[in-house]
């Protein structure tokens, strides 16, 4: 049933993305920020980086809280683009005391990803990367453990109901310290620009689905049992006049929003570049 569910899912999402495949968009990527502080979608990276055309050095800072049951896990972020080829990212994600058990705690997040240059080839943009987690840093034993994600990116522009969309697909593989499995990492998403007519590239409406989040112990975003969907807005700022050389965003998602323990995310990035 779980592998049903998985299944059906990622079917609803495929068809939503399936006009991106016969009519590209002229229209540029928001490239916001995920939970981890990779170029992406919520949970799931894009075949993007950062700061991709427009300057050889860009830096992004984020901050997101995961809120659910009155207990919040607090997650900083940075990531710095480098040559519009590659980027590194970090966040630590601070989970709140006790909420799992006494001995779970603070995770560092920290990622690599390199841009493809197959522009004149191919109009999607196609990622590698991968992530370091080291999980639960302030306990000792069991555990205390680490982590780390191997993936591969594709993100695609197309027109849904005649508004700009983006469709992103990630394959990979997750491995854990002292563990071991044959499962593979899936995940889609997309990024449609509501009314930009209206709302003048404004407002967007981003969801994920995958069989892995942010963490392999991630907050109010477990995709341990029926993989993981999260859907909300994000707002960008940097349409406002004066703001326009910048990045600045704001999330407002529901995390997990199938499940019975789903949460409310919000959060910001502010990107300026460098160089």
């Amino acid at each position: 049933m779980k592998h049903f569910r998985f299944f059906s899912i990622t079917c609803i999402i495929f068809v939503l993305g399936i006009p991106a495949l016969w009519a590209q968009s002229s229209e540029s990527s928001l490239n916001g920020m995920s939970l981890n502080g990779s170029t992406g979608l919520y949970s799931i990276p894009s075949g993007r980086i950062g700061w991709e055309s427009s300057t050889n050095l860009g830096l992004d800072l984020g901050y997101h809280a995961i809120i659910r049951d009155g207990a919040a896990s607090n997650i900083p972020r940075f990531n710095l683009s480098l040559f519009k080829l590659a980027e590194i990212s970090g966040a630590f994600d601070f989970q709140p005391d006790g909420y799992f058990s006494p001995n779970k705690g603070t995770d560092f997040l920290g990622g690599l990803k390199i841009h493809l240059p197959l522009e004149k080839l191919t109009s999607t943009a196609i990622a590698l990367g991968g992530n370091f987690q080291a999980l639960n840093m302030e306990n000792t034993g069991p555990y205390r453990y680490n982590a780390g994600q191997i993936y591969a990116a594709f993100t695609y522009a197309g027109q849904f109901f005649n508004m700009p969309a983006e469709t992103t697909v990630v394959v990979g593989k997750t491995f854990r310290e002292h563990q071991s499995d044959s499962n593979i990492d899936y995940g889609m998403g997309f990024d449609l620009l509501l009314f930009p007519k209206v709302f003048n590239r404004f407002a967007h409406w981003i969801t994920d689905f995958s069989n892995f989040s942010y963490s392999v112990e991630a907050f109010g975003a477990d995709a341990w049992y029926r993989g993981v969907l999260n859907t909300g807005v994000r707002l960008d700022l940097s349409t406002i006049p004066g703001l326009g050389k910048f990045k600045f965003n704001i999330d407002l998602i529901v995390t997990d929003a199938f499940d019975d323990n789903r949460a409310f995310s919000v959060g910001a990035v502010f990107g300026l570049p460098v160089l």
